[in-house]
C-alpha cells in the first residue's frame, strides 16, 4: 500500500495545511492501492510563495548552471527508471513492456531533448539597434493528466527548468505515483529549493486555485477540452498565459494503393496502444468505400490478436485507468451499436476470462458515418471507427469535419500523395505512415488547444519577449 501524504514545497516534504487524503484505485484489481494527500488552496499558496522566492535567483542562472542541473536529473532518472515503470503499472495498469518502454522512455526523451535544445538556444537576437531578449515568464502552474503521466510531466517540467522558470506541479489524482518518484528524482538531483514544487490534489481543490492564482504567471494544462475551458475561465481575471493540450478525434486517411493492408493493420495497432488512452490516437480510420469490407477484415484480424490482460503478463494492453473511464467507454460502444455502426470485433463488456479490472474489449466499428456519436466524441479507449470515402477530396473534408485538431495521419505507399493530403489536414501534427519525432512541435488547432510542447518549440511557451530599443548605435 503506497502512502504519499506530503507535498513537496520549497525543497522539503511537508504536511498538508488542511489534512485530508484521497484513496487511489488500482485499475487492474479495482481495489485501493494507496492514498495521497489531498491539497487545498492553502497548500497552493505556500508552493507559489516558494516558487516566487526561488524565481529571483533561478531566473538569473546561466545556461551552464541549468545544464548542470538537467544533467544531474538525467543521472538520477536513469537510476530510478525501474521504480517509475512499477509506479505506472500500478497506477494505470500499463503492461510492463509499455510502462518500462514508452511510458518511462518518453520522459527520458524529453529530458535529453531539453538538454540538447538548451545548449544552443538563442535567448538574445540583435535586430538593427534593438536587442530582442527572451526571458523566463515566471512561476508556472503545471497541471497534468493520467494517461501518459511521466511524459506529460516531463514535457512541461524540463522546458520550464531549462528556460529559468520556477513551477508548481499538480499531477493527476488518478495516477499520482509516478509523480512522487519523479519528484524524488529532482530532489536527489539537487534542484534548488522552491524551483520545483509538487501539490497533490484534485481539480476543484488544487487545479482551480492554481489557474486563478495572481502570483502564477502561466498555466500549462493537459486534459479534456471541458476541463481546459474551466482552466482558461479561472485564469482569465489575472490575464496570465494559458497553454492547453486538449482532446482529439484524429483522422487516419488510408490511401488506396499497394500498402493498403499494411496501412490498415498499422493504424489498428497504433489505436490499441495504451488501451486507446492517447489524445492523439488515430481513432477515425478513413478508407475507400470500395474497400470497406477488406479494411474491416484486416482490422478484425489485427484487433483480435491484441492480448488484453494483467499487466504482470506479457500482454499488449492492460485495463483503462478508472471505473469512470470504463463506464464512459462502455456507454459509447453501446451508442455506436444503437446508431447503426457495424461491430467488426469486440463490443460491450470485458474480454473473456477477465471478470475483475477495468478491461475493455479491443473494438472495431465499420460503416461509421461522421455524424455518429462515436465519430464525434473522444472515446479514449481501444475503439476504432472505420469511415468510408469516395475520393481524397471527400476524405479530407471528413477528416476536417470535427471540432478537434490535435493530430492527423496519412498512410500509404505514395509519398507524394501522402504529403499533399497531409498539408490539407487541419491539425497541429500530421504523421505520414506513423512517423515520430521528439523534436516536432506538439499541440492542437481548434478545440484541441493552443500553444506547443516538445523540443525547441516548448521553450518559447515559457519565455517572455523583451525589446531593448536603442541597445546599439543606429
Amino acid at each position: 500500500m503506497r502512502e504519499y501524504l506530503k507535498h513537496y514545497i520549497d525543497g522539503q516534504w511537508v504536511e498538508p495545511l488542511r489534512p485530508n487524503t484521497l484513496e487511489v484505485d488500482n485499475p487492474t484489481t479495482e481495489e485501493v492501492s494507496g492514498k495521497i494527500a489531498l491539497g487545498s488552496s492553502a497548500d497552493v499558496d505556500l508552493a507559489v510563495q516558494a516558487a516566487r522566492r526561488a524565481f529571483e535567483t533561478w531566473s538569473q542562472t546561466t545556461r551552464e548552471q541549468r545544464l548542470d542541473v538537467l544533467q544531474a536529473i538525467l543521472a538520477e532518472y536513469q537510476k530510478r527508471a525501474g521504480d517509475l515503470a512499477a509506479a505506472v503499472s500500478e497506477e494505470m495498469g500499463a503492461p510492463a513492456s509499455l510502462a518500462a518502454g514508452p511510458q518511462v522512455n518518453l520522459g527520458l526523451g524529453h529530458l535529453s531533448t531539453a538538454i540538447d535544445v538548451l545548449k544552443n538556444f538563442e535567448f538574445e537576437e540583435q535586430h538593427g539597434s534593438t536587442l530582442v531578449v527572451k526571458e523566463p515568464i515566471g512561476v508556472c502552474g503545471l497541471i497534468t493528466p493520467w494517461n501518459w503521466p511521466i511524459n506529460q510531466i516531463a514535457c512541461k517540467v524540463f522546458p520550464a527548468l531549462a528556460t529559468g522558470c520556477t513551477m508548481v506541479l499538480k499531477p493527476s489524482e488518478v495516477a499520482p505515483y509516478s509523480a512522487q518518484i519523479f519528484t524524488e528524482i529532482l530532489d536527489a538531483a539537487g534542484v534548488p529549493a522552491g524551483v520545483y514544487n509538487l501539490v497533490y490534489g484534485d481539480g476543484p481543490g488544487v487545479g482551480a486555485p492554481m489557474a486563478s492564482h495572481p502570483d502564477i504567471d502561466m498555466v500549462s494544462f493537459t486534459g479534456s477540452t471541458r476541463a481546459g475551458i474551466e482552466v482558461a475561465r479561472n485564469a482569465a481575471p489575472t490575464v496570465k498565459r494559458v497553454t492547453q493540450e486538449l482532446g482529439g478525434k484524429s483522422p487516419n486517411i488510408v490511401l488506396d494503393d499497394d500498402d493498403f493492408a499494411k496501412s490498415v493493420a498499422a493504424g489498428t495497432s497504433v489505436m490499441m496502444m495504451n488501451s486507446g488512452q492517447s489524445c492523439n490516437a488515430p481513432s477515425r480510420m478513413l478508407v475507400p468505400n470500395s474497400r470497406m469490407e477488406e479494411a474491416a477484415a484486416i482490422a478484425r484480424e489485427t484487433a483480435s490478436a491484441v492480448k488484453v490482460g494483467d499487466p504482470g503478463d506479457k500482454t499488449a494492453i492492460g485495463p483503462v485507468a478508472s471505473r469512470a473511464q470504463f463506464e464512459k467507454i462502455q456507454g459509447l460502444i453501446q451508442k455506436g451499436i444503437d446508431e447503426g455502426a457495424t461491430v467488426v470485433v469486440g463490443g460491450p463488456g470485458r474480454p473473456d476470462g477477465l471478470e475483475k479490472g477495468y478491461y475493455v474489449r479491443p473494438t472495431v466499428f465499420a460503416n461509421v458515418t461522421n455524424d455518429m456519436t462515436i465519430a464525434r466524441e473522444e472515446i479514449f479507449g481501444p475503439v476504432l471507427c472505420i469511415l468510408g470515402y469516395d475520393d481524397l477530396d471527400q476524405a479530407v473534408a471528413i477528416a476536417n469535419d470535427t471540432e478537434y485538431g490535435l493530430a492527423g495521419y496519412v498512410s500509404g505507399a505514395d509519398l507524394d500523395k501522402a504529403r499533399s493530403v497531409a498539408r490539407r489536414i487541419r491539425a497541429g501534427s500530421v504523421a505520414i505512415n506513423h512517423g515520430f519525432d521528439m523534436n516536432a512541435p506538439f499541440g492542437g488547432y481548434k478545440r484541441s488547444g493552443n500553444g506547443r510542447e516538445w523540443g525547441q518549440f516548448a521553450f518559447d511557451e515559457y519565455l517572455e519577449v523583451k525589446a531593448a530599443l536603442g541597445y546599439a548605435p543606429a
